[in-house]
């Protein structure tokens, strides 16, 4: 039987069941958020699912995860979060990096992922229509030779601390580079956000062993409202067709993962947009072991979900 939410069983309530979001924002921000970190935690627990990616464009998101397993832990829910290297977090900056793999309650309450730029890149930034000053600013990954400084130092933290590289929003080629250089470097956890990128570059990220995300955000009205990401500029991310997205889930194969993106106001809350993102790509024409193996057994494998203990049990632990 489905669980029941809101006083009447939903269609794909099962679904969430032991499932994961790796990516909803409801970490402070500038624009408006349907729910605080707190909120999320308990609606994800009343859903039955087992894990939770805080994404923040202005911080380090571990701060928040670690609060949230030390206050709501015992609902089950574990709760991670890390870095995205955008100028007003640090930057792309190895010190930033290595301080975020270890902040939290102590244990392994640290980032679980360390993420590129995610509006300070140049393919973010041209989308954008950003002034050329601003996109002379933004990482760029060379199409040969070696990862520019500081990337590979970073990469190595990721590795010895068995965190997740993030690639951030990078362009598709660039990202083909970053898994391949990842993982020359001992990398196993990689992950891209491939919900634009091209189904022959998904099936090359895959094959050099980086997961490939897809986020309901962009198949949402959300991506045809001017909103701000990353400063005062609003900037529309495009409409995305559900059968282009079903499209890139395919090339990615086993190494799929879905997630919701949500938490911003114009959303509906992010267990509700992560149900609904779930019915619609199983609607595009997947099984129910492939809809299981996207929203639970890779992100889990990825994060490391329920590795964690929470933080308040270290730290009685250690008195």
């Amino acid at each position: 039987m489905q669980p029941t939410m809101t006083g009447f069983t939903q269609p794909g309530a099962a679904y969430l069941r032991g499932g994961v979001d790796c990516h909803i924002h409801a970490c402070p921000h500038i624009n408006g958020r349907s729910v605080t970190v707190f909120d999320a935690v308990r609606q994800a627990a009343a859903a039955g699912m087992v894990g939770l990616g805080l994404m923040d464009n202005f911080a380090n998101s571990s701060g928040y995860a670690a609060l949230a397993m030390a206050e709501l832990g015992h609902l089950g829910v574990d709760v991670f979060g890390g870095l995205i290297m955008q100028p007003i977090a640090g930057g792309v900056d190895a010190e930033a990096a290595r301080s975020a793999l270890r902040y939290g309650y102590g244990g392994d309450t640290g980032a679980r992922f360390v993420s590129l730029p995610t509006h300070h890149t140049r393919h973010v930034a041209r989308a954008e229509g950003r002034s050329p000053a601003f996109i002379e600013t933004c990482l760029a990954i060379p199409e040969t030779g070696p990862m520019p400084d500081p990337l590979p130092e970073i990469m190595d933290l990721c590795a010895e601390a068995d965190a997740v590289f993030d690639c951030g929003h990078v362009s598709g080629p660039e990202a083909v580079r970053l898994v391949e250089a990842a993982r020359a470097r001992g990398l196993t956890r990689v992950r891209t956000h491939c919900s634009r990128y091209a189904p022959e570059v998904i099936r090359a990220i895959v094959a050099a062993g980086g997961y490939a995300e897809f986020s309901y955000f962009l198949v949402s009205l959300a991506g045809q409202i001017g909103l701000t990401h990353a400063d005062k500029e609003k900037h529309t991310a495009g409409a995305q067709s559900l059968a282009a997205m079903a499209e890139g889930v395919r090339a990615a194969g086993d190494r799929a993962i879905l997630s919701s993106d949500a938490g911003i106001s114009v959303l509906p809350l992010p267990v509700e947009s992560f149900r609904s993102f779930i019915l619609a790509i199983e609607a595009s024409g997947f099984s129910e072991a492939e809809i299981v193996r996207m929203v639970r057994d890779n992100p889990i494998a990825l994060f490391r979900v329920g590795g964690a203990k929470p933080p308040v049990a270290l730290l009685n632990a250690a008195q």
